[in-house]
């Protein structure tokens, strides 16, 4: 799977998680999780590359999911979540 397939993932399973999705340019940082009167908003900046976006998407999921050996997800998804999902 390419960045771009592993990021829709990636974002279909932070909104099946009650997460809201906000997209706008932030000058290529990344985005990132975040909580706004309770509510958890994941910002994603279109200014960032393909692999960025994705790993920001990997790290929020991280921490949205809390049980990921629960729900199914594609290998490649997995994969990337354990390789690029931490902050370290």
């Amino acid at each position: 799977m390419d960045h771009q397939s592993i990021t829709e993932e990636l974002i279909e399973l932070l909104t099946g998680h009650g997460s809201a999705i906000r997209r706008d340019k932030l000058g290529s940082g990344g985005g990132g999780l975040c909580v706004i009167d309770g509510k958890k908003v994941f910002f994603f900046d279109t200014d960032s590359s393909s692999f960025e976006s994705a790993v920001s998407c990997a790290r929020a999921t991280k921490e949205v999911i809390t049980d990921p050996e629960g729900i199914y997800m594609k290998p490649a998804v997995r994969d990337f979540i354990d390789k690029y999902g931490s902050n370290e």
